[in-house]
Order: C-alpha cells, then sequence, then structure tokens
C-alpha cells in the first residue's frame, strides 16, 4: 500500500466553501501539501449563509484568528439565538437560544425539573433560565467570563452574523499567506485516469492545465466533480422540507443592531431577517408550489426594517443530500455535497464538520476505501440528524391558515423525528445522539417552543425535594438577571471591540 501522504490538493470553487477548506488544510498541513485554489470571477457564489451557530467558535480557534479582527474584516455582529416568530400559531414567538441550561439537579435534567415545576407554576417561563436568551431580548452581550465558573457569566454561547462575500475574502487572504495558489478560469474538461478513474487534472478556458493528487468539490450546486463527473445521486427530500427557492435582498440596518437571527413564518415559508453592522440581510425561503416568485418578493420588501439596498435575486435549490459525497479522490464540501435550507443557521457549520472530518480522514495517496464509507456514513448522519430538526419545525405546528401549513402539519415524517417526538410527548424524555449537531437543550427548547407537551415527566424527578428546587432555580433566575443588567449593550461592545469601517 502507498503510505505516502497526497502532495498536491486542488479545490475547485472558492466562496465560503472553497476558502474555508483551503484556510484551514493550509493552516493544518504545514507547507507539506501544495494546496490550489481554482475559481472563475465569472461564476456568482451563492453568498446567503451569514448566519453562523457557536461551533464557529472552533473552526477560529483552530485558523488562530483574532476575534475582534474577524469581525471588523467581515462587518460582523454577534448571534445569541434565533427567534421563531409566528410558528406554531400567528402571534406565537419563542427564541432558540445558544449555550446550556442550568446543571442537572441530582439525577434529573434542568428541563425535566423545570417542566415538572412549571407545570405546578412555580418556575418563570423558560428564557428566564438562559442567559443567553435574557441577553438577547435585552440587546447585551459581553463574552463568557470563565475565571468565574460558578457564574452565569462563565456560560454565555455565541455565534456571529456576517457578510459572507468578506468572509470568503477574508479566508482567502489568510490562506494565501500560508501558501495556498489561487487559478483564475472556468473548467473546460477534466482528465481521469483510465485505470482507475482517478481525477488527474483540470483543463481551464485559458488552456491551462492543473494537476492534482485529491480534488475538493465545492463549485457549488453544479457539482462539476462529484455530480457531473462521478455521477453521485442526490437523494432528494423535498417531500419533507417543501421550500424551493429564496428570494434574498439587503437593507439598511436600524439601530440598536440585534443580536438575533429572526425567522418569521409567512404563508408558504419563512422569512429571516440577519442584521449586521453595515446592513440587514433578508431572504423569504418559499415553496414554488404554494406561492409564486414575484409574491413571495412582495411579501419580503413589504416586511423589512430599512431602506432596500440591493436588487432582490432568487435562488433555487433541491434540498437533500448525496450518500457518497466522497468518491476515489474527490470529495465534495458545501452545496456540492447536499443542502439543507438555512432556518437553523446550519450551512457554514456543515462546511465545517466536513473539513474536520476530511482532517480525520486525510487520504493517502492509495486511497483507502473503509475511511471513504466511514466518511459517507458520518455526513449522511449529520444532514439527517439537521433535517430531521428542521422538519420539526414546520410538522410540529398549529397552523392551518394555508395549504403549504396545512400539508407540512399532515405530512409523514421520517421515523427518527417520530421516534424523538414520541418519547418527548411521552414522559419529556429527550436522548442524545453522540453523531448529532443539536444537542438536548436544543431540541427541547424547539419542542417546547413548537407547541409540545409531555403528557407525563420523567419520575426521577419525584426523587428531587421541590421546596429546594424552588429556592435554586429562583436564585437562578436571580443571578442571570442581575448578570445581563451589567453587561455592555450589544451596540457597545462592537463600537469598542471590533467596529467595522464603513463599507466602500
Amino acid at each position: 500500500m502507498d503510505q505516502r501522504i497526497v502532495r498536491d490538493v486542488v479545490i475547485l470553487g472558492g466562496g465560503t466553501a472553497g476558502w474555508m477548506t483551503a484556510a484551514a488544510l493550509s493552516r493544518a498541513v504545514n507547507s507539506k501539501v501544495n494546496i490550489t485554489v481554482v475559481e472563475s470571477d465569472e461564476i456568482r457564489t451563492v453568498g446567503v449563509g451569514e448566519a453562523t451557530i457557536p461551533g464557529i467558535i472552533r473552526f477560529n480557534h483552530l485558523l488562530e484568528l483574532d476575534e475582534n479582527e474577524f469581525m471588523r474584516e467581515t462587518q460582523g455582529a454577534i448571534k445569541l439565538g434565533i427567534e421563531f416568530r409566528d410558528w406554531t400559531f400567528i402571534g406565537d414567538c419563542y427564541m432558540h437560544g445558544f449555550g446550556r441550561f442550568p446543571q442537572n439537579i441530582q439525577l434529573a435534567t434542568f428541563e425535566q425539573v423545570w417542566q415538572r415545576m412549571h407545570l405546578a407554576g412555580r418556575a418563570a417561563d423558560l428564557p428566564a433560565y438562559s442567559i443567553t436568551k435574557t441577553a438577547a431580548y435585552a440587546g447585551k452581550f459581553m463574552r463568557p467570563r470563565l475565571d468565574v465558573p460558578d457564574s452565569p457569566l462563565a456560560d454565555i454561547a455565541y455565534a456571529f452574523h456576517f457578510d459572507a462575500s468578506l468572509y470568503a475574502r477574508y479566508l482567502r487572504r489568510y490562506a494565501e499567506a500560508r501558501g495556498a495558489r489561487r487559478i483564475e478560469g472556468k473548467v473546460t474538461h477534466v482528465s481521469r485516469d483510465g485505470a482507475t478513474g482517478d481525477l488527474t487534472g483540470l483543463t481551464l478556458a485559458s488552456g491551462q492545465h492543473v494537476d492534482g493528487e485529491f480534488f475538493i468539490d465545492c463549485s457549488g450546486f453544479r457539482a462539476r466533480l462529484i455530480g457531473e463527473e462521478f455521477k453521485s445521486a442526490y437523494e432528494d427530500w423535498t417531500h419533507w422540507l417543501p421550500c424551493d427557492r429564496a428570494v434574498t435582498t439587503h437593507c439598511v440596518s436600524p439601530r440598536p443592531i440585534a443580536p438575533f437571527t429572526r425567522a418569521t413564518a409567512r404563508s408558504a415559508g419563512w422569512q429571516w431577517r440577519i442584521p449586521l453592522q453595515h446592513r440587514t440581510g433578508n431572504g423569504y425561503v418559499f415553496s414554488s408550489r404554494y406561492i409564486s416568485e414575484d409574491e413571495a418578493t412582495s411579501t419580503m420588501l413589504a416586511n423589512l426594517d430599512g431602506e432596500v439596498l440591493a436588487e432582490p435575486w432568487t435562488l433555487r435549490f433541491v434540498t437533500g443530500v448525496r450518500p457518497k459525497v466522497w468518491q476515489r479522490n474527490c470529495v465534495a464540501i458545501g452545496l456540492s455535497g447536499g443542502f439543507l435550507e438555512p432556518l437553523e443557521s446550519t450551512s457554514i457549520q456543515l462546511i465545517q464538520s466536513s473539513i474536520s472530518r476530511l482532517l480525520h480522514f486525510f487520504p493517502a495517496a492509495a486511497p483507502s476505501q473503509p475511511d471513504i464509507d466511514e466518511y459517507n456514513r458520518l455526513t449522511r448522519r449529520e444532514f439527517e440528524h439537521v433535517r430531521d430538526f428542521i422538519i420539526l419545525h414546520y410538522h410540529a405546528t398549529q397552523r392551518n391558515d394555508s395549504p403549504f401549513w396545512n400539508y407540512t402539519r399532515t405530512m409523514s415524517i421520517p421515523e427518527t423525528l417520530g421516534h424523538k417526538m414520541e418519547l418527548f410527548q411521552s414522559q419529556g424524555r429527550l436522548l442524545d445522539d453522540a453523531e448529532g449537531l443539536f444537542a438536548q437543550g436544543s431540541w427541547f427548547q424547539v419542542m417546547h417552543g413548537q407547541g409540545l407537551r409531555p403528557r407525563g415527566y420523567n419520575s426521577i424527578v419525584d426523587v428531587v425535594d421541590m421546596k429546594d428546587v424552588s429556592t435554586y432555580i429562583e436564585g437562578i433566575r436571580h443571578a442571570i438577571g442581575n448578570c445581563v443588567k451589567a453587561m455592555p449593550t450589544h451596540d457597545e461592545f462592537l463600537e469598542k471591540n471590533c467596529k467595522a469601517a464603513p463599507p466602500a
């Protein structure tokens, strides 16, 4: 077996996926691998993934980025969670906040104890026990204080809103400074080894030929390598997630800048609001079966926070995944491997997870089929987990005001999601999925927020002295409230630490 490390890696496509991959590889391989990014300025990148989840902190640490610089360069702002409006019924509102709830109480989780206490009228609403939710609604933020581990200030979890195009440029500068090479051009021909089927090179419109040993397909929905060359099948999940369009635009960002994403349910989908320092990103994710593009555009434009800054444009997509995102010496990262609508801001996180797996399974010159198979299994499992989490928002609803919601409310759902919902509705139980992206606290917040209520409760709660618990959770609520009062506002934090220059 040839155990020689791959020496020449070619990434087809720039954008968020391409430059995140190039940046991570350039940091990890210590100049022992040649990294070439082939991209064309003529090809428009999707660039709608402007909201993230806390896992991006780990990616920034891998790259050893200065967080303040990163935020300045990308017009970044803080994100503490996602507010969902009108999802359970019109007029309802809840937040999926980042971070964990207070520690378990004996053998019972805080969520289980809270349910019992709340039913008895002895506990406040859920946001009062989450410092990130409380801070989000107060418009406050500070970085976590790890030097005070017993304080709620140590539990502040956060992510970012940023300009995806600026993020790609920032990572391009980072990767090129560490040896990555960019070649401008459109691919006109792909060369393959006649005996093995491996890719050997790309020919560009200019006539230039780019040789490589391992290829990473970041070419977006076109999937130029994994789809067109390897004919890797695409599994369509539209029957569970019927939205297939997104019309987007930017508008003036109002002040103060809210430290959370807003997702507002509409008659045929939902509308996002993502505030950055220099503008607010907006989009209506919708199903073309239930509303026209013109109607969706009009609805979005009628529900903006400020003056429009860009002509609306529409992205078309098919939700799903390729069961085999890695074939021979080619792996797909980003939209070329699969797409899940951005309801829970997972697009960049899925890119990051793919990169992390690739580093774990970084190939030798001779491909290892067991490694390839495991990479594909883990990728599919993660997509399925996120798929189920997104479906939950659509299916667990009381809305019956439009054909779209009537369909999603009554449709059949994956067995994996059905099992989770049955467990929760029976005794309020949630099981951790070691390979899943979202932990118990996230599932609990969305299930409760979407109106699911258990018929009973975990009997282990009955071993806890409710009088002591009442005092304990009331103390938590007061501690969180006092901490948030002492925090600076989100705008003050940005002004002091990472204020970006006005856009050119």
